[in-house]
């Protein structure tokens, strides 16, 4: 493949994902206009967000089996396109069920979209020098959506319309469709398929447990953390785990191979970028609350408060891989996370009567520790075979999903029982979360320097430990005889 070609598909790549993350908070800031025009019940309102949500997780395994066993290009347009046609649909979407319905359906198409990405970086830039660099920018791209989302929602709501807020993806669906089938090569299908490849069991324990689990997190506010259905939803979540590693350990065509875990890489990058996204998550649901509560912020500024850090963590996200290289992934990840744990902790300490002046130096400081954390993919996509990248890429989105929902979630209800407390201080829950939240990340600094120091013979790949080496050499002996 020519190399003007390799950087055009980083592109298309790049603007898919884009789509994905943006559409993840773009919502938010638009739901009071939704509201009004549709006339939606509370209820609906929150559907709107949650149903995105909770097929997007859901199903984040299922589509890195389909890219694993169909193609990562084919999983890529399949995914964009349903997105795009999912993003018109909401966009129009003249009532309640057709705009839920539509968001669903987006998170049907991002399933499939996002492990795909990152998997497709390891196919076209087979060379680690210049993989790190493209998941650099990846990555950054991503972080840019966090942040642009709720600016772009409250912009788009406030003057000209919430509709807008989906219709956008189409231009910039098409633009990545036809840049993805003019500059990514089709590839042969390894091994041929069958519905047996794909297993079909596995798929389906796996979908139903993260489909509990992301609805328990979504909805254990609301109902009751002790409520039959809350606790019920857990309980399926349980059950559909144990079922998922019974079938994996039994299978000969498992979507996942379980000694995997086994990995301090591939377990270690899990963990530090579930850590990551815990923090980012939860900070930035909470801390768009204070700006507009608390410093009288519009939607529209305290969307535009959060660009300076994305800039940040994408220009770092840039730069990351080459500061890995030079003093090792466990040491940078560390600092990172270090970082934002200082940055949470001292954005903690402002109340009430704080200029955006005041908050800028933490935001900064915020998304460069962010930003450093970019490697992260690298090490786990590198820790398995290539034919394993799908998995690999949808373990990553959802360990992403799962503790920035957590993220949410647990801060919310520290929040909430500390404010309760304070005898309804608002500023004294949310001042106590953000030092939980400090104190969790800054957990993943002693994580990282252990998990994900490297072996001295490192030599197989940018994220191998002797147990990868070991299981990936085992993987792909029978492939190359088979082949031979």
């Amino acid at each position: 493949m020519e190399k003007n070609r390799r950087w055009w598909a980083l592109v298309a790549v790049a603007l898919g994902t884009f789509m994905t993350y943006l559409d993840n908070n773009v919502v938010n800031v638009a739901l009071p206009s939704i509201q009004r025009d549709l006339g939606l019940s509370i209820s609906g309102l929150e559907w709107i967000t949650s149903a995105y949500i909770l097929v997007f997780a859901g199903l984040l395994l299922a589509g890195g089996r389909v890219a694993d066993v169909l193609g990562n290009r084919l999983a890529f347009v399949a995914g964009l396109v349903i997105f795009t046609v999912a993003s018109v649909a909401a966009g129009l979407a003249d009532g309640q069920g057709l705009l839920i319905g539509a968001r669903a359906v987006q998170g049907v198409g991002a399933a499939l979209l996002a492990p795909a990405s990152l998997a497709l970086l390891q196919e076209l830039f087979p060379n680690p020098k210049e993989r790190a660099t493209a998941i650099g920018v990846w990555g950054g791209v991503g972080a840019l959506a966090l942040a642009v989302g709720p600016f772009t929602g409250g912009v788009l709501s406030e003057h000209v319309s919430w509709g807008w807020i989906f219709l956008i993806n189409l231009p910039i669906g098409v633009a990545t469709l036809v840049l993805t089938l003019v500059s990514v090569p089709r590839r042969p299908v390894r091994d041929g398929w069958s519905l047996r490849r794909l297993d079909p069991a596995g798929l389906a324990s796996s979908s139903l447990g993260l489909f509990a689990l992301t609805y328990a997190l979504i909805e254990g506010a609301a109902e009751g953390w002790t409520s039959p259905l809350i606790l019920g939803s857990f309980a399926v979540a349980a059950v559909a785990a144990v079922v998922f590693v019974l079938l994996q350990n039994r299978n000969a065509d498992a979507m996942m191979d379980l000694r995997f875990f086994r990995s301090r890489m591939f377990s270690g990058g899990l963990l530090a970028m579930g850590l990551w996204a815990f923090g980012v998550f939860g900070i930035y649901f909470y801390m768009a609350i204070y700006l507009q509560n608390i410093l009288g912020f519009s939607p529209t500024e305290a969307g535009a408060a959060f660009i300076p850090m994305a800039i940040i963590t994408a220009a770092g996200a840039v730069l990351a891989p080459r500061l890995e290289i030079r003093f090792g992934v466990a040491r940078v990840t560390a600092f990172g996370l270090a970082v934002m744990a200082a940055a949470i902790a001292g954005i903690a300490g402002y109340g009430e009567g704080t200029t955006y002046g005041d908050l800028l130096p933490w935001f900064l400081l915020y998304g460069v520790g962010g930003g450093l954390l970019i490697p992260l993919n690298t090490v786990v996509v590198d820790a398995l075979p290539p034919e394993r990248a799908g998995i690999a890429s949808g373990m990553l989105n959802v360990s992403r999903e799962v503790f920035g929902l957590l993220g949410v979630t647990v801060l919310g209800a520290i929040l909430s029982n500390r404010t309760e407390a304070a005898g309804g201080d608002f500023l004294a829950g949310y001042q106590f979360s953000l030092v939980v939240a400090a104190v969790l990340v800054a957990a993943g600094v002693p994580v990282s320097l252990w998990m994900l120091r490297r072996q001295a013979a490192a030599g197989a790949g940018a994220g191998d430990d002797e147990t990868a080496r070991e299981i990936r050499s085992q993987t792909t002996k029978p492939q190359m005889t088979k082949s031979a």
